[in-house]
C-alpha cells in the first residue's frame, strides 16, 4: 500500500515534457485558400464529399419531417366518423 502511495506521489511530481508530445501540421493556411476559392461552389458544400452528403441527408430529413408534420396535421383535421 505505502509503495503505491510513493509511485501515484512520484508521477504526481513530474512535469509535463512537451517535447515528447507530437507537433501538429497548420492546416489553416490551406483551408483558407479552399473556402476563399472562387469557383461556383456554395461555401457549405467546399469541405468536400462528407459535407456534401451532410448536406442531403439533412435536407431529405427536413423533407421528410415536414411531409410528416403535414400527413399528421392533416389526419386531426379530418376525425374519423364514429358508426
Amino acid at each position: 500500500m505505502l509503495r503505491n502511495l510513493l509511485a501515484l506521489r512520484q508521477i504526481a511530481q513530474r512535469t509535463i515534457s512537451t517535447a515528447s508530445r507530437r507537433q501538429l501540421e497548420n492546416k489553416v493556411p490551406e483551408k483558407q485558400k479552399l473556402f476563399q476559392e472562387d469557383n461556383g461552389i456554395p461555401v457549405h458544400l467546399k469541405g468536400g464529399i462528407a459535407d456534401a452528403l451532410l448536406y442531403r441527408a439533412t435536407m431529405m430529413l427536413t423533407v421528410g419531417g415536414t411531409a410528416y408534420a403535414i400527413y399528421q396535421l392533416a389526419m386531426a383535421s379530418f376525425p374519423k366518423k364514429q358508426d
